[in-house]
């Protein structure tokens, strides 16, 4: 398996003609990679030391790329200025499935030197990590992602209006051997180009959907874990697209069962010890019940960064394997919150993101309810030991991105862990995509109304 590089190494592999273009990609507020294509040599002697510069409305556009009003750091009436984009080294790696490409993330700062960009994903991960190592903890996550895959290319869905696609399986494959055989062709490029990325594929296998699958990758520390979920979505897309086929990751892109991003989640002491477990109940530390506690305390007001979209709400389904109870259990999927592992490997599953989330956003709220919990030092209600959908006693995840935007801006908790100008920033991203929800005529009203209104 081919590691990421080191930069002596890029300069060795430009020298050398295997690598000739340089990614330098940022993360927006939707979790996908933006960014430049640069000439490897001129990467080495200009980028490297001094970065480059990027549109500062790259974190104040809706998913389209649309100019939208509402944002302090970037609008007509400012300019729309550059923001700097900082190449972090140890994020430099080959891209297998780009012939001579090599690929890293920035970090985003003011051009004026002011500091980083407080709105920005990556920051506010590490923002929450901070705050957690003034704890003598560390974070570790894992994302599963799952998607659907189509025989249809991009280009062909587009033009038919997203209709009428042929799934890559007619029936439900979870688990099939059988049934994942038929894509296994595709799966394994995923997977060994991912490995050859740098990145620590574990497993496939079908899911629920009719052409629904999972790649699990293994944990790694937060940021690390946020950083190798972009590159494998950014990835895992354009791999689907050079084999005339296509992936999403939308939370319900249909009736059946939605994509979901369950995000395993440990902490560790200073000295790498497991901090979750211990001779409580279920298994857990004080410092473990705490953190579950602290993580049902906030998961509704945290909803924004968990379910960042309006079609977000529309997998939470009773019996759908999407929670809506908020619960925990051990080893139990109906609940919002699930404890699995055993020994040094217990973990929290968070299984209320969908496959559409930010990474560092969602991290970040997990990270920031762990800090909620321990600063308080909450209690642990009881364990769910039956079916969570039936349980009509506790609150319930958001049922749709309006409501969970009531909670987010007027949240104490969020205010505190993230700060006003974060909770302002992702505020109006949630404003503008429900007024862009709300202007929009569906197929479903067209349907009903027609002819017979």
């Amino acid at each position: 398996m081919r590691a990421p590089l080191t930069l002596e190494q890029l300069r060795v592999a430009v020298a050398e003609r295997e690598i000739d273009t340089v990614v330098l990609a940022l993360v927006d507020m939707q979790g996908r990679l933006q960014g430049k294509r640069f000439h490897a040599p001129y990467f080495l002697e200009h980028v490297v030391a001094h970065g480059s510069e990027g549109c500062n409305y790259l974190l104040a556009v809706d998913v389209e790329m649309n100019t939208v009003d509402g944002y302090a750091m970037s609008s007509w009436e400012r300019g729309y200025g550059d923001f700097a984009m900082k190449p972090d080294l140890t994020t430099l790696r080959r891209v297998p499935w780009q012939p001579g490409t090599a690929l890293l993330l920035a970090d985003l700062e003011w051009l004026d030197g002011s500091g980083p960009v407080v709105a920005s994903p990556r920051q506010i991960l590490r923002h929450q990590l901070d705050r957690l190592a003034r704890h003598g903890l560390t974070a570790y996550a894992g994302t599963e992602l799952e998607f659907v895959l189509y025989r249809d290319s991009y280009e062909d869905a587009w033009r038919r209006g997203y209709r009428e696609l042929t799934p890559a399986n007619q029936y439900n494959v979870d688990y099939s051997l059988l049934g994942t055989a038929r894509v296994e062709p595709l799966l394994r490029r995923i997977r060994t180009e991912m490995a050859d990325a740098g990145l620590t594929p574990e497993s496939a296998k079908g899911e629920c959907n009719l052409g629904q699958h999972e790649i699990a990758f293994r944990y790694d520390e937060a940021v690390a874990c946020a950083d190798h979920h972009v590159v494998y979505k950014n990835g895992a897309k354009e791999i689907a697209a050079q084999e005339g086929m296509a992936i999403t990751f939308m939370a319900k892109p249909n009736a059946r069962e939605g994509n979901s991003c369950h995000i395993h989640f440990s902490l560790r002491d200073i000295d790498g010890s497991p901090a979750l477990p211990g001779d409580g109940p279920a298994r857990l530390s004080v410092t473990g019940r705490r953190v579950l506690a602290g993580l049902l305390a906030t998961m509704r007001e945290f909803s924004l960064f968990f379910a960042p979209n309006v079609n977000s709400y529309k997998r939470y389904q009773p019996g759908s394997f999407a929670p809506t109870a908020l619960r925990w259990g051990t080893d139990n999927r109906t609940c919002a919150l699930r404890l699995v592992g055993h020994g040094a490997d217990l973990r929290v599953e968070n299984r209320v993101p969908g496959a559409d989330v930010n990474p560092y956003l969602a991290i970040a709220a997990l990270v920031a309810g762990a800090v909620h919990g321990i600063e308080r030092e909450l209690e642990l209600g009881e364990e769910c030991t039956g079916n969570a959908y039936a349980d009509e006693s506790v609150e319930r995840v958001p049922g749709t991105l309006r409501d969970a935007l009531t909670l987010w801006e007027s949240s104490a908790p969020a205010a505190e862990a993230f700060g006003a100008e974060v909770v302002a920033h992702y505020t109006n991203h949630a404003r503008v995509e429900l007024a862009a929800f709300d202007a929009a005529v569906t197929d479903w009203e067209l349907f009903r109304g027609f002819e017979r209104l």
